[in-house]
């Protein structure tokens, strides 16, 4: 196992560079920069261009180097801990993405955590109780949760949260707490805040994990092992939970590699309508606006999220199903 790890480990570290290489490609290949970008919105404002201040600017953060260069200054920094500079913010990469990188997480362990746990018990009931009057009701309202779009759902219970118990889910913060401190009022708010966001990123997700649930399950509720298991006498309950179940739940182990980066990512659309000040927004006005050192350090994140997160998706699915055998070999 240890062997393993090391040399996935090392595997890593070469699939992270030419991430990065593409990515630092990919956010250049847009023609100008975005010092362009900015001349042009005061042009287009009427308003003047000092160029020698521009100019100025350039050389000093290297954008009158070669692209390789820059490529190279910019890892280094990573390495060191310096993810470069947000022109759109003026701030450091690390101190415009702190607080906006801790709400997202807020909101999407959050987000995970419900969708977990509204979707495992309906999708076992729905399995175990096939083509009952509960699995039909339950089915109905899986495809309704996937048939409903995510802003249109967001709108609303953004109007219902406001109309019947008053919470302006404008944020995820009353705007007196969005400068300030963290304290015990502040995550209150938080939390008054938080469930509209929640049920509206996880009702798609815990409708989709239903449905995956009960089709592997119903599965493994027909292979000769559980038939056997019961045949011998084998308590429904402990049947149920020792074999089939740990079987299904292959697939949702093998997404932690996608559940990771969603802590970054989030949903982005969903952020945009109901303005939540995480991370997903930022990411999109970095790529439009061509704020290099921003989106690289955010896409560099996903990066990295998805290799650890698939290393522990593999390293789960070894200790939970035995058919699975790390190394390449299967033991006899």
């Amino acid at each position: 196992m240890l062997e393993y790890i090391a040399r996935r480990i090392l595997v890593m570290i070469p699939t992270l560079l030419v991430i990065s290489a593409l990515v630092f490609i990919i956010i250049q290949l847009p023609p100008g920069d975005y010092f362009t970008t900015y001349m042009n919105e005061l042009q287009s404002r009427g308003e003047s261009i000092d160029e020698a201040k521009i100019a100025f600017i350039k050389q000093q953060y290297g954008f009158d180097k070669s692209m390789v260069e820059q490529y190279f200054t910019w890892v280094v920094g990573m390495l060191h801990g310096d993810f470069g500079y947000s022109f759109e913010y003026s701030q450091p990469v690390s101190d415009v993405i702190g607080d906006r990188l801790l709400l997202s997480f807020i909101v999407s362990f959050t987000t995970i955590v419900f969708t977990w746990i509204v979707a495992f018990p309906i999708g076992v009931y729905s399995a175990v109780r096939q083509y009952s009057i509960g699995d039909y009701s339950l089915t109905f309202l899986g495809f309704l949760g996937l048939a409903t779009p995510n802003f249109l759902l967001a709108l609303v219970l953004q109007w219902l949260a406001f109309s019947t118990f008053g919470t302006s889910i404008g944020g995820l913060m009353d705007p007196q707490y969005i400068e300030a401190g963290w304290s015990l009022d502040k995550a209150m708010s938080i939390l008054e805040h938080l469930w509209v966001p929640v049920l509206v990123i996880g009702t798609s997700g815990t409708a989709g994990m239903i449905r995956r649930l009960r089709a592997n399950l119903l599965d493994e509720l027909n292979k000769q092992y559980y038939v056997t298991a019961r045949a011998k006498g084998l308590p429904p309950g402990r049947a149920l939970f020792k074999y089939p179940l740990r079987m299904s739940l292959n697939p949702f182990i093998a997404d932690i590699g996608n559940l990771l980066p969603e802590i970054i990512s989030g949903a982005a659309i969903v952020s945009i309508v109901l303005s939540l000040p995480t991370t997903g927004p930022m990411l999109l006005t970095a790529l439009q606006s061509q704020d290099m050192y921003l989106a690289g350090s955010f896409l560099m994140c996903l990066a990295t999220l998805t290799v650890i997160g698939t290393l522990l998706s593999d390293l789960a699915l070894a200790a939970l199903d035995p058919r699975i055998r790390l190394g390449g070999g299967a033991s006899r």
